[in-house]
């Protein structure tokens, strides 16, 4: 019998040699590399302590299995590969140790940023593995050690990159940091007491540059790591059963990979799909959204979608049905290759509206991923807004109602905690019941309402739980305002900060210090200043002190701190009893809001209010086009006439857009008319009344007064058309009187 397999070793040196000419290369039924750099610097020690790092097991290539595999080469891999072998086990290791020791230009997968890893030859040195390892994403402090050798040898790291060269390179390196040390001891000049500690200090770094040397030398050329080889005249059912069984020793093969090895057949290439729809829903539970889009086309198809339901998306797989007298009928969800891939982007397109809409600060106000409460409802909740908009009702305002109440009902009953595919699959059922018949409202709901009150915000919720990210959500959706600027803050530039300073009450207060009771949102830079580690009968009083306090305590009342929990914050001194009584009148004030905007959704936007709506948005428009007349279109343009403070919000609001949307650069927004389409409506006011541009904008407007009250009665009505706020008949009035003024002036 023909030998299939042969086990053999070989040392690192040799291994990224052959991982540097590309030889190496991934089959496309493998999973994405998944590791963190925690995972990478693990593999790291191991390698360098002489532990073993499992075998790997490859298959010799060939032309035709290659092509067969749709085999790609290592993650980073730069150049012209030569290919040798197939990787069917091994993947993680591989491309972890060449993305350590190559350091290629790419991000870290998974992360924003590439990612460097270094040796502290101090630590090394002095066999403390536990510190002599560590990576850092490649900031510009970084970048510049990077750089500069002399700062490696400084600073006593060395950048495991160096060892993509083998010997040659790592000896250039080391024999570098050896001649810096030496250059210290002969430049060292100075008190004769503390030179000759200096020099002997500096001789002994010098000393241990050929006692690292050895190490690294040792590990190139002693440190084995085993592989079995399958023979290459393997047929490619046989090493697929292989590489199934090896698999499931480790880490199972998911519903994604099994669907992607059965369409490749019908020439649909699942993971190049997801590639390109990755960026587009890159907000939360990355790892889950590939699944999450599969599960979106199976309820839109089949109301389920369990891992059994999702094979019935393959083309031509036969279903069996029972129809509504009992006979069971075969059918086929998806007949065509051409037909799976216009639902697969159907649904990508509706978790991107999904995603949009959870974003959204007046409905759901998940503002950033880290405060989203259940990523796992988001395919139900995708699927029953795409149902909703692609449905001829009549009453879709009353429908999108029922759906937010369905929403927050299940956040706050942890109904997505568990059991996720059946939720989603009698959740889709039940809802669509509910938009034809009001009385077939889901148990939830009532649920939901009998129990909210009953919710203990204060010890059983902690950071990052459902119930604390509904919170979050429901401070966003309330509008609340920085302490410091009194505005609406940027939502990039915003998290969770303690009220009473976390290291107050800590031992008595216990647990109750983190709740989200003593939490809200605030920049860090007002954290930093106006509250800054302080007590709040202190910051609180300077604000009431130094503002409106009407004004001040509408801001806090934007974080749902009413003014009798502002008056226990102020007492002197400040207790733990009064602590405890300021987060039972906030539990008080949350839970009310959650009664009001919640559940009883008391403001709804007026349909009245379009016609005004719409009217200000030909006023920005003209704003717009009357600001580029005077100024001038170049970019040029822009940075002389626009104020400072005015540039640095756009500078942030375009790096957020270009984090959205990777597509676009910088160059996208190289002119004043691009970049204007990102002032918000004050600035137009900042802008025109500046010093710099007043002369070009006085015999327009005539009053800088005038013009500010007008834009004062627009924003208010703008922002309570746009924020489902209630517009009073004054507000409304001022407003209408605002559009007429600018219309005919702009006119």
């Amino acid at each position: 019998m023909k030998n299939v397999e042969t086990a053999d070793r070989i040392h690192l040196g040799s291994l990224i040699d052959e991982l540097k000419k590309g030889k190496y290369v991934i089959p496309d039924f493998q999973r994405e590399f998944e590791w963190d750099p925690k995972d990478v610097l693990d593999l790291i020690q191991s390698i360098f302590m002489d532990y073993y790092v499992g075998t790997l097991l490859f298959w010799k290539g060939s032309k035709e299995n290659y092509k067969v595999l749709s085999c790609e080469s290592t993650y980073g891999f730069i150049g012209k590969p030569d290919p040798q072998h197939i990787v069917l086990d091994g993947q993680q290791r591989l491309t972890a140790i060449y993305y350590a020791f190559f350091k290629p230009d790419k991000p870290f997968p998974g992360r924003k940023n590439p990612i460097a890893f270094w040796i502290n030859i101090n630590n090394i040195l002095e066999d403390d593995f536990e510190n002599a390892f560590f990576y850092d994403r490649i900031t510009y402090r970084y970048q510049y050690i990077l750089d500069h050798k002399e700062e490696q040898y400084k600073r006593h790291l060395f950048p495991l990159a160096e060892m993509q060269d083998g010997s040659w390179g790592t000896s250039d390196w080391i024999k570098g940091y050896r001649d810096y040390w030496q250059d210290q001891v002969e430049d060292e000049t100075g008190d004769i007491e503390e030179s000759q500690k200096a020099i002997k200090e500096y001789q002994r770094y010098a000393d241990q540059a050929k006692e690292f040397r050895e190490i690294i030398e040792e590990l190139l050329n002693k440190y084995y790591i085993s592989y079995i080889e399958l023979d290459r005249d393997i047929d490619v059912a046989k090493v697929c059963d292989i590489f199934t069984k090896v698999n499931s020793k480790g880490v199972q093969l998911d519903i994604f990979d099994l669907l992607n090895a059965m369409l490749r057949p019908k020439n649909i290439l699942l993971k190049n799909m997801w590639r390109d729809a990755e960026q587009r829903l890159n907000f939360t539970a990355q790892k889950k959204m590939k699944i999450y889009i599969l599960q979106v086309m199976s309820i839109l198809e089949q109301s389920y979608c369990s891992s059994k339901y999702l094979y019935y998306l393959v083309p031509e797989s036969i279903k069996t049905v029972k129809k509504p007298d009992s006979t069971k009928e075969k059918i086929s969800l998806v007949n065509t290759s051409e037909e799976f891939i216009d639902k697969w982007n159907n649904a990508v397109n509706a978790l991107e509206k999904a995603i949009k809409t959870l974003k959204n600060p007046s409905d759901f106000g998940t503002i950033q991923s880290n405060f989203v409460p259940y990523p796992s409802i988001i395919p139900v909740f995708a699927s029953i807004k795409t149902f909703v908009e692609s449905s001829d009702f009549k009453n879709k305002l009353d429908i999108q109602s029922k759906i937010r109440k369905w929403y927050w009902a299940s956040i706050f009953t942890n109904r997505y905690s568990s059991a996720v595919e059946s939720t989603s699959a009698k959740d889709f059922q039940d809802l669509k019941e509910w938009f034809t018949d009001d009385d077939a409202e889901p148990e939830i709901i009532a649920e939901f309402i009998s129990t909210y009150k009953s919710i203990n915000l204060l010890t059983d919720n902690q950071k990052g739980s459902a119930i604390y990210n509904s919170i979050i959500n429901l401070l966003v959706i309330n509008e609340a305002r920085d302490w410091a600027s009194f505005e609406l803050p940027e939502f990039d530039n915003i998290d969770d900060h303690h009220i009473v300073p976390g290291s107050v009450f800590r031992e008595e207060g216990g647990p109750a210090i983190n709740s989200v009771l003593n939490r809200t949102l605030l920049t860090s830079s007002t954290n930093r200043h106006i509250i800054n580690s302080r007590m709040p009968n202190e910051y609180l009083k300077e604000m009431l002190e130094n503002n409106d306090p009407k004004k001040v305590y509408d801001v806090l009342s934007s974080h749902l701190i009413s003014k009798k929990a502002v008056e226990i914050l102020l007492k002197e001194p400040f207790t733990k009893a009064d602590f405890d009584s300021f987060l039972e009148e906030r539990q008080n004030t949350i839970k009310d809001a959650i009664e009001n905007i919640l559940i009883k959704e008391k403001v709804e936007i007026p349909i009245v209010l379009q016609e005004l709506n719409s009217k200000i948005e030909k006023i920005e428009l003209a704003l717009r086009e009357l600001i580029i007349e005077k100024s001038g279109n170049s970019y040029e343009n822009y940075k002389t006439r626009t104020p400072g403070h005015i540039q640095d919000k756009i500078k942030k609001r375009i790096n957020t857009e270009l984090k959205k949307k990777p597509h676009l650069s910088l160059e996208d927004f190289n002119s004043f008319d691009k970049l204007v389409q990102y002032f918000d409506l004050f600035e137009y006011y900042d802008l025109i009344v500046s010093k710099m541009n007043w002369s070009s904008f006085e015999a327009i407007f005539e009053s800088k007064e005038q013009l500010q009250s007008r834009f004062n009665q627009l924003s208010t009505l703008r922002n309570a058309i746009r924020h489902t706020r209630e517009v009073s008949s004054i507000e409304k009035l001022d407003g209408e009187a605002a559009i007429a003024w600018f219309t005919e002036i702009l006119d």
